[in-house]
């Protein structure tokens, strides 16, 4: 019973020293320097724990300094994120005339409001843009406006007829207020039950041609690029397969929104001379002296602002350049420029020549690799090709495989040639030829293709 009492005496004074302050007693007066020390150390860990269990972290700056960084994050937000400013070199599609992230947007919003348009025309509803707003911001998870509407207008300027019309019954709003209301623009043949219909025909050619028209207003911007190139170049429009590699599709210009109807606007009187004209005899004589000096004196003003005015800066030429022939200038130009000319003018069908002819003089050292190992002077056309596909550092099926053998067969017939004897093809290769010579015409042919 005793040590029973004991122990739950000595457990009730450790609970009493567990509870109470945080801070430790003081350290005597006459301790020695060891005792201090290991007491001060104490003291420092037992703040530390503290710290910890606190949540704070030693060493934390105060929130104070975060009120810093809010501007500086707030001004660069107003930048562009990336994947919209390399939107374009970062699609994984064959090189042709790509829109900007911008106009893929404004097609994809004119493709909703279209579909949404049509379903509310075909039920002889009024389209307003509260209606057409709200669908296609559930569309598209974006903000939908009228300066889009705007846009869309600009870029297909017959495809809606757009007005502000009152009393047109809705669900939240005022009958008494003007609302823009559209009409899509169907021709008379375009009639069910003797009622204009909006067919998905229609829609998809309505589609194709905002499309065409985009990529309209995008020549015109690479048109004007390419006059204002040293020297400049000039290529048709309907010969045009590619943008010039160093026109940045997703620096367009956006597109500047078509005006709206407005409502019709009252009369309200915004300056002195208005106030005077329209109350001229209804104001006692001081009144009306005042406003007419006010008048005055605002009409002096604006004539008395300075006119500012740009003189153009000269143009300056290039340090780089000095000491140059400029006759050596202006044929590597000319030169250059024929090159992009038929880069920019060269279809489908020809770029996959190109490439063909790129390859072909690697081809041409894994071909001859491959009849000598084979030690046999004429292959068919399955075993070649699958050997061929075995030894080239680029992964091809056999029927590309072929193409490249019979474009061999094309360039060298004195060096590759193909024959068919009953249903089988056979490769014959003369293994004699200086394989540099080889090499050397096929580099030639490449830059031909090149050219044209």
């Amino acid at each position: 019973q005793e040590d029973l009492a004991g122990l739950r005496s000595r457990l009730q004074k450790v609970k009493v020293l567990g509870h109470r302050g945080d801070k430790l007693p003081p350290i005597p007066s006459g301790a020695s320097t060891d005792l201090q020390d290991r007491l001060e150390r104490v003291r420092q860990l037992k703040l530390q724990i503290q710290e910890r269990k606190s949540g704070a972290t030693p060493g934390a700056r105060p929130s104070e300094d975060t009120g810093v960084a809010a501007p500086v994050a707030e001004a660069g937000s107003k930048k562009p994120p990336a994947y919209q400013r390399f939107h374009t070199l970062a699609q994984d599609l064959p090189p042709g005339l790509s829109l900007p992230y911008k106009f893929k947007v404004l097609a994809e919003m004119f493709r909703s409001m279209d579909t949404i348009s049509g379903m509310l025309f075909n039920r002889a509803e009024t389209i307003t843009f509260a209606k057409v707003k709200r669908g296609v911001q559930d569309m598209m998870h974006r903000q939908f406006e009228e300066r889009h509407v705007g846009q869309i207008k600009a870029v297909y300027p017959t495809s809606y007829r757009l007005r502000r019309e009152k009393n047109v019954p809705t669900f939240g709003g005022k009958k008494s207020e003007y609302q823009l209301t559209l009409e899509p623009v169907v021709g008379e043949e375009e009639k069910v039950g003797g009622r204009p219909h909006l067919s998905a025909s229609r829609l998809l050619e309505r589609r194709r041609e905002f499309h065409r028209n985009l990529v309209n207003i995008v020549k015109q911007h690479h048109k004007a690029f390419l006059a204002a190139l040293n020297p400049p170049m000039v290529v048709p429009e309907e010969k045009l397969t590619r943008w010039h590699p160093r026109f940045n599709v997703d620096e367009v210009p956006d597109i500047t929104p078509a005006e709206l109807p407005q409502p019709p606007q009252e009369e309200r009187l915004t300056t002195a001379q208005e106030v005077l004209s329209t109350a001229r005899g209804m104001l006692p004589p001081k009144m009306e002296k005042a406003l007419a000096n006010l008048a005055l004196r605002t009409t002096e003003a604006d004539a008395g602002e300075p006119v500012a005015s740009k003189a153009p800066s000269p143009a300056s030429t290039s340090r780089a350049l000095k000491g140059v022939s400029q006759a050596l200038l202006e044929r590597v130009r000319a030169k250059e420029r024929q090159k992009l000319e038929a880069l920019l003018t060269r279809d489908a069908g020809q770029e996959e020549r190109v490439a063909m002819l790129g390859r072909l003089p690697a081809m041409a050292r894994v071909l001859r690799g491959v009849f000598v190992a084979e030690k046999k002077p004429a292959l068919s056309m399955e075993v070649a090709c699958a050997r061929m596909a075995e030894s080239y550092n680029t992964q091809m099926p056999p029927g590309e495989m072929e193409k490249h053998l019979r474009l061999f067969a094309e360039l060298l017939p004195d060096w590759v040639g193909i024959h068919t004897i009953r249903t089988d093809t056979y490769v014959k290769l003369d293994k004699g030829k200086d394989l540099s010579i080889i090499t050397e015409r096929l580099t030639k042919a490449l830059k031909e293709a090149e050219a044209l």
